[in-house]
């Protein structure tokens, strides 16, 4: 059966696909981040739906998404006070915590581990199909496991259609790509596990301590259990092989003119300027635009044939290393410098 496409601004429509979540079914669901599959996150069978959507390792913990943060005391055991503050000036946004889960979060939707991710996503129509559903929900991103995160709901589409039942069209996720996951060492510490819009220099303003897990840079071995997603397997990947290019951009556009061919693209800044005769794409001029733009630019370089990619690494400060972290990901840590 074909996938049905609703439209955010239809509330009937939003009243079928809550009605489908509330009937263990999986909904393309759009956030300010990505798309994600949505379903009950109480659910053991609900959520086994979106696995088996997405062919995603089931040691790959999801993330809960509430419409409050004042609902996050009914599935864990353990709240800091340093969450609260946190809370206070992310949420809602593009941030999710980790804390202690209790008995409603079955071990499915954790990944096995005794810890939870909450999520308030700000995005308007993704709040309202969480209140009508009346359930926490489990929502990774809306993607094929290990492809590139869907950033529009024709991403989506082209995903999942015949393996959910319907999608909601959001338009274009304004971050691009996913909330920025930490979790809590101590009282007065907080550790990124995945780097996203709510960055480093954003939490430290909470005059707390912030570590930069080292999985966020490196790969971890295989039988590592992670308690974040985006922290194992290759993620992010297009059909292409992608390698990352570190240097200045003269040395960048040697490289090119050296490297060029009929099936290989190149992924520049917007201010960039190959004067060269090659297959290139543009994802940005600044780490925001970068974020913004970058999967979706790896998804058209599969419709456009590309079977070699060679990326301009980005800065790696601010929303910058989540647009690196993406990245070196989908090149499976490939890095040539230059």
């Amino acid at each position: 059966m074909d996938t049905l496409l609703f439209n955010e601004n239809n509330y009937d429509q939003l009243i079928q696909a809550a009605d489908m979540i509330k009937n263990g079914e999986v909904v393309g669901m759009p956030t300010e981040t990505v798309y994600g599959l949505a379903a009950n996150a109480c659910n053991p069978d609900a959520v086994a739906k979106i696995f088996k959507a997405k062919g995603r390792p089931s040691d790959n913990p999801l993330i809960v998404h509430l419409s409050s943060f004042s609902d996050a005391a009914h599935y864990t055991s353990y709240i800091p006070e340093l969450a609260y503050k946190i809370a206070d000036k992310f949420c809602p946004g593009p941030i999710t915590m980790i804390f202690p889960k209790n008995d409603k979060i079955p071990l499915i939707t954790s990944g096995g581990l005794d810890t939870v991710g909450i999520r308030i996503p700000s995005h308007k129509t993704a709040r309202k199909l969480i209140e009508l559903s009346g359930c926490p929900i489990a929502a990774p991103s809306a993607n094929t496991s290990g492809y590139p995160s869907p950033t529009e709901a024709s991403h989506v589409m082209l995903d999942m259609n015949g393996k959910i039942p319907a999608v909601i069209d959001g338009g274009k996720c304004s971050c691009g790509v996913e909330s920025t996951v930490i979790s809590f060492d101590n009282d007065n510490t907080v550790r990124i596990l995945r780097p996203g819009f709510v960055t480093r220099e954003d939490l430290l303003t909470l005059n707390c301590n912030v570590i930069v897990d080292n999985a966020i840079l490196n790969e971890i071995a295989e039988d590592e259990k992670v308690s974040s997603p985006g922290m194992k397997y290759t993620h992010y990947s297009p059909d292409a092989k992608v390698s990352l290019v570190e240097g200045s951009f003269d040395d960048f556009a040697e490289f090119a003119r050296n490297n060029k061919n009929q099936d290989t693209y190149f992924l520049i800044f917007d201010n960039d300027s190959l004067d060269i005769n090659c297959n290139f794409l543009t994802y940005g001029n600044n780490s925001t635009e970068q974020a913004h733009n970058i999967f979706a630019c790896l998804r058209k370089l599969d419709e456009l044939g590309a079977k070699k990619v060679f990326v301009r690494v980005p800065d790696k400060n601010g929303i910058g290393l989540a647009v690196y972290n993406r990245l070196i990901r989908a090149a499976g840590f490939e890095v040539i410098k230059i």
